[in-house]
C-alpha cells in the first residue's frame, strides 16, 4: 500500500514540485482517513523527501546541461572565459605600460 501511495504521489503530483508541507499534508490525510498508520506516514514523508529531492537535483542537472549545450551552439563565451580573457588583458596593459 506505501508503494503505490508513493508511486502515485510522485506520479501525479511530480516529484520536482513536491514541497515538505505538501508532502506532509498529504500524508497526514492518510493518517487521518486511517489507509496508513501514523509510523508509516513518518516513513512516507521522510521516503518523499528524498525522493522528491533527488527528482530536483536530477531536473536541475538536466537543465544545466540543455543551457550548457544550447550555449555551445550558439557559440557564447562562459563567464569564466571571459574572465580570464580580462585578466589576461589587464597583465599585457601592465606589461605595456611599464616598457613605456
Amino acid at each position: 500500500m506505501i508503494d503505490l501511495l508513493k508511486k502515485t504521489l510522485l506520479t501525479g503530483i511530480g516529484a520536482v514540485a513536491l514541497t515538505k508541507e505538501k508532502i506532509e499534508e498529504v500524508a497526514k490525510e492518510f493518517v487521518e482517513k486511517g489507509k496508513i498508520s501514523e509510523q508509516e506516514g513518518k516513513v512516507l514523508v521522510e521516503d518523499l523527501l528524498v525522493r522528491s529531492e533527488e527528482s530536483r537535483l536530477e531536473f536541475q542537472k538536466q537543465v544545466e546541461e540543455t543551457v550548457e549545450s544550447v550555449m555551445k551552439k550558439m557559440d557564447l563565451a562562459k563567464q569564466s572565459e571571459v574572465d580570464a580573457l580580462r585578466d589576461e588583458l589587464e597583465e599585457i596593459r601592465n606589461s605595456l605600460k611599464d616598457t613605456e
